[in-house]
């Protein structure tokens, strides 16, 4: 933390920008399929429920990618590895627009994925070590405000440029942020102090520490509900509410401004009160995905709903913060952790939405599919209260 609150001292703001563009790419990537999953199932010949499998794809990416790179990346300074992510990811998402199938497709979702927990848990460590201690939730929501901004911006352009010249387009779009991204970050990222004291075990270590993989599990279940419904909310709303295809851009635009306020709000409240946040985020989920049930019968109702479910964005910066604070030396690989897990909750919840509409339940089955998985992660949050009071960190480490 000291070495980046150094490496960025001069002008943090201007590189939490730059490294926001890169979450911005990401997020674009990640979202657009959404709304473009009528035009990709009819180019290859699928269902539209298949191609949820790439949106899987893309997610275990990212589950396989976080834990992966942490650890062999180590010792790799962390703007140099900013870089080579950014590389890696350009290359995946423009291959991805050349793909000659719909599985050779999948599997190149799958390598774009690869890079998206590592550079979202570095850059979030960046960004964290340059301010304050109270303020590290407003910092890492700072940079995750790329995300959420390509979530109103970047997905809606991309479903109207995929839906007018070819889905394709999107995705070699992504590839050229992604290079400009390595770019600025040569540019204006500055190097890191080299920690001499790194390695693959220090950040592997994280990996059997209790509270951090409750922490994750949390965010890898009780998140999946915003992504079964987000990753249906296209066919939603035209099969069940009749919406018009040409309002697609509008939906992702009204789930992006609830990302931005959720991670915003979430932000705050977890500078605040973290230990207070977090259930108080996952019952508000629970909620607003449960009524998404009813509200899905009619456009506008619908509509405003979108944007609800979007501010369970609110979860990220929370989770992001508690990980670091209960990771010790494996900061990297707790970081990177929280992005595999919510693409774990991505994976999860297109899984268990695509499962619940081909056995023939509605739509909008998918907000109760949504209730269900944020009421378990509340469970895991007063199971993981309950183990910590019961097993104090301190005598966790003296059993192992």
């Amino acid at each position: 933390m000291q070495a980046s609150s150094s490496g960025l001292a001069r002008n943090p703001r201007l590189a939490e920008f730059v490294l926001a563009l890169g979450g911005f790419g990401i997020g674009t990537s990640e979202f657009v399929i959404m709304g473009l999953m009528n035009r990709v199932a009819g180019d290859l010949a699928v269902s539209v429920p298949q191609v949820g499998y790439a949106i899987s794809s893309y997610a275990l990416g990212v589950v396989v990618g976080a834990p992966l790179i942490s650890a062999l990346a180590a010792r790799v300074p962390k703007r140099a590895l900013l870089i080579a992510l950014m590389l890696v990811f350009a290359l995946g998402n423009i291959a991805s627009a050349l793909a000659p199938g719909f599985w050779s497709f999948v599997g190149l979702r799958f390598i774009a994925g690869l890079p998206h927990g590592a550079y979202f848990g570095v850059a979030a460590l960046v960004a964290a070590g340059a301010v304050p201690v109270d303020q590290r939730a407003r910092a890492i929501a700072r940079v995750m405000m790329g995300l959420t901004v390509a979530i109103l911006i970047g997905a809606p352009l991309g479903t109207w440029a995929g839906n007018l010249f070819g889905w394709q387009v999107a995705f070699g779009a992504v590839g050229g942020i992604a290079l400009i991204t390595a770019l600025l970050i040569r540019l204006w990222v500055p190097v890191q102090p080299f920690d001499a004291h790194a390695s693959p075990l220090r950040e592997l270590s994280a990996l059997v520490k209790q509270r951090v993989l409750v922490t994750v599990a949390i965010a890898c279940i009780g998140c999946g509900g915003m992504f079964a419904i987000f990753s249906y909310v296209m066919p939603t709303l035209t099969h069940q509410a009749g919406m018009s295809e040409a309002l697609g851009p509008l939906v992702l635009v009204i789930f992006g401004l609830g990302s931005i306020a959720g991670n915003l709000v979430g932000g705050r409240a977890a500078d605040k009160n973290l230990m207070r946040a977090i259930p108080a985020t996952l019952v508000w989920c629970a909620v607003i995905q449960g009524l998404f049930y009813f509200a899905a019968d009619n456009v506008w109702t619908g509509l405003l709903f979108v944007g609800l479910v979007g501010s369970s964005m609110a979860l990220a910066p929370a989770l992001q913060t508690r990980l670091m604070d209960v990771a010790e030396d494996a900061q990297t690989m707790a970081a990177s952790l929280n992005h595999a897990a919510f693409n774990g909750a991505n994976a999860l919840g297109a899984w268990l939405a695509g499962l619940v509409i081909s056995a023939g339940f509605s739509w909008s089955s998918t907000g109760l599919v949504g209730t269900g998985l944020a009421l378990c992660g509340l469970v895991l949050f007063a199971a993981g209260r309950w183990l910590e009071k019961r097993y104090p960190p301190a005598r966790l480490a003296d059993a192992t």
